[in-house]
């Protein structure tokens, strides 16, 4: 009896125990303990809008009522015409020029991470002149890297398979242009493709909280010695806490003098293994979370990438005193994306260039070339026009 006592005392307690424990699955969906509070915010000027930003959670739906007072502004426009977007459309232009080139994925727009485990979501007028965003500058260069400030700009030479007339907006008009990159173009000359007038390069790093790009490491060295300015970009992955892929990105992204700074990159993506949007007050959250921490770390405030479709779905009236990098490959940023400043103007997905296999995205900076020396040497606030 006494044996069989001891016998049934254990497996009551097995019973009991296997009964108050909680499955891997169930655990997953848990909310989240992170918030914005929790990450030291960087001394730097929030808008209203975002004051109201508080926390994040994986699972609950956060109540953001700032930004639900935001006004939205006018219709955004398709990037073909000055009328509003059909929404049965979505991208219009911006799809065609891409629809062909699905077989090889290339620059910002893409997520090149298959298996993420998830971790669950709640349910022909010219423009006119804009002033440029007020942005963080890079920071102040060493004393042993003056060279790289002083490094001349190269002038515009890229060809382009599907080239858009944009007219006297034309990107040809201004004066620093760049490019960005991902394992897809393969291996760079980098030499070659300076001459062919990049004068930066944004590198993909990271997207979700545990893929790395396999060239990444080669191209942000070899950018460098090239003598272009280099920064890197993650790729935010929606079913990852904002916490996670921050601290991702930068155990892999290393922190030096002469950086551009860190770009977030944000859009809807077909092609993704999550498959769930969630809301504009989730999206702005985790944002905000992602960036502080980003901030706090690299001292310099990131830079917004994005899309038209994204754009119009969240960021209309948000993120007033961050930087953007737009998407426009058929029309000048002012139509596609009205009332936003910007900083970088990504304007085509179908560049041409030696130095390169295939195509690659081009990019151009805001401003003439004294601005750019201006911002990258740490002048502080900066404005500039987009004629």
């Amino acid at each position: 009896m006494r044996i069989f006592g001891v016998v049934s005392f254990v497996l009551a307690a097995l019973c009991l125990a296997g009964c108050s424990s909680t499955s891997g699955v169930d655990a997953l969906q848990l909310p989240s303990n992170e918030t914005t509070s929790s990450v030291v915010r960087p001394a730097a000027p929030v808008s209203k809008g975002m004051r109201a930003v508080q926390r994040e959670k994986t699972v609950e739906t956060a109540s953001m009522s700032g930004v639900s007072r935001i006004k939205p502004p006018a219709p955004l426009l398709d990037e073909g015409n000055a009328s509003p977007i059909d929404e049965n459309s979505r991208l219009g232009d911006e799809n065609s020029r891409l629809g062909d080139e699905n077989s090889r994925p290339f620059g910002l727009a893409e997520e090149e991470t298959v298996n993420f485990p998830a971790q669950g979501l709640p349910d022909s007028v010219e423009p006119p002149v804009q002033e440029a965003a007020l942005v963080s500058p890079p920071k102040r260069l060493s004393r042993a890297a003056p060279a790289m400030l002083a490094s001349p700009v190269t002038r515009y030479a890229f060809r382009d398979a599907k080239p858009i007339n944009f007219g006297r907006s034309s990107p040809r008009h201004l004066a620093v242009h760049g490019v960005d990159v991902s394992r897809w173009q393969g291996n760079i000359n980098w030499e070659k493709l300076r001459a062919q007038g990049a004068n930066f390069a944004y590198i993909k790093a990271t997207d979700g909280g545990d893929h790395l790009d396999p060239m990444f490491m080669k191209n942000w060295r070899n950018a460098d010695a090239a003598g272009l300015r280099r920064g890197a970009y993650h790729f935010f992955y929606w079913c990852r806490t904002a916490g996670e892929q921050a601290d991702w990105f930068i155990r892999n992204v290393p922190k030096v003098d002469g950086a551009l700074p860190p770009v977030i990159d944000v859009e809807w993506n077909g092609e993704s293994s999550c498959t769930r949007k969630p809301s504009r007050e989730k999206v702005l959250e985790k944002m905000q979370v992602f960036m502080d921490k980003l901030e706090r770390h690299y001292g310099q405030r990131p830079i917004i990438y994005t899309s038209p479709d994204f754009y119009r779905d969240n960021l209309r009236g948000a993120f007033l005193d961050y930087p953007f990098w737009l998407r426009a490959v058929a029309a000048h940023p002012s139509k596609v994306y009205p009332g936003r400043k910007w900083l970088f103007w990504q304007y085509s997905g179908s560049g041409l260039s030696h130095g390169v296999t295939g195509r690659i995205d081009l990019n151009v900076f805001h401003g003439d070339e004294r601005q750019w020396r201006a911002w990258l040497g740490g002048g502080g606030q900066m404005m500039a026009d987009a004629d």
